[in-house]
């Protein structure tokens, strides 16, 4: 009898273990204004019409993704830098409960402007300006990624998000290349220091081009879905679903 309470122990780590197998969880990481809550959307099939509120979420988000073989992912989105919160869901995700892969969202500056502590309505901004606060977040974000990733026994995978493409339709190589390790470029460094701290077998990293919205026609809607099938097949590569 003594080995009863063990026995239902184990079997429940088995189905922990399944669960979070077919179902791994993804921290969704980047500024404010860069689209983290519309991108999840999307990948969730239940995009808004309209896209999402001029306001950043204060809290964080959950969403979760399923397909028909019963797999997929729950995503946690961390609220942007403006957030009170943001610093504790930081530490929900990257420590109290680690999560198996990150999204970090970045836009090449394009950002949606946004006034402070979530006032509704867009704030006029600079793209240079944009360009140096995403950096100054990655910074912040990389420290937590770098620490959760020594911790742990497996590997984690960091997929960077170039989106809002369709504002940049013809230089999407470039940017995508800027923001890439070994590039040279400011984010590029950031993420080789990064590399360099986890160590290259505890952390993969990916850069992949996205976008959400469609402002123009720059971007044609297959094109859009093209570029979230490409970014759900890595994370499902990553996550020994294929």
């Amino acid at each position: 009898m003594r080995d009863v309470p063990s026995a239902i122990g184990r079997g429940r780590d088995r189905i922990t273990g399944t669960f979070q197998r077919r179902y791994p969880t993804v921290a969704v990481t980047g500024m404010t204004g860069v689209g983290k809550t519309e991108l999840v959307d999307h990948l969730c099939g239940r995009a808004a019409p309209g896209g999402t509120s001029e306001s950043g979420s204060a809290v964080m988000e959950r969403r979760v993704r399923r397909d028909r073989r019963l797999r997929g992912f729950r995503f946690r989105v961390v609220p942007g830098e403006n957030a009170a919160t943001r610093l504790g869901a930081l530490d929900e995700v990257f420590h109290d409960d680690p999560v198996d892969g990150v999204l970090h969202v970045v836009a090449d500056g394009l950002a949606t402007g946004r006034r402070l502590a979530g006032t509704t309505g867009p704030a006029l901004v600079e793209r240079e300006e944009q360009r140096a606060r995403e950096l100054e977040d990655w910074t912040v974000t990389a420290h937590r990624i770098a620490s959760m990733a020594v911790r742990r026994p497996h590997p984690t995978w960091l997929v960077v998000v170039v989106t809002k493409v369709d504002l940049f339709a013809d230089d999407v190589d470039e940017v995508v290349r800027s923001y890439s390790p070994g590039s040279g470029t400011p984010f590029g460094d950031r993420l080789d220091e990064l590399r360099a701290l986890a160590g290259a077998a505890k952390l993969s990293i990916d850069v992949l081009p996205a976008c959400s919205h469609l402002d123009g026609d720059a971007v044609s809607t297959a094109q859009r879905d093209a570029y979230l099938d490409a970014l759900e097949t890595r994370m499902a590569q990553l996550s020994g679903h294929v």
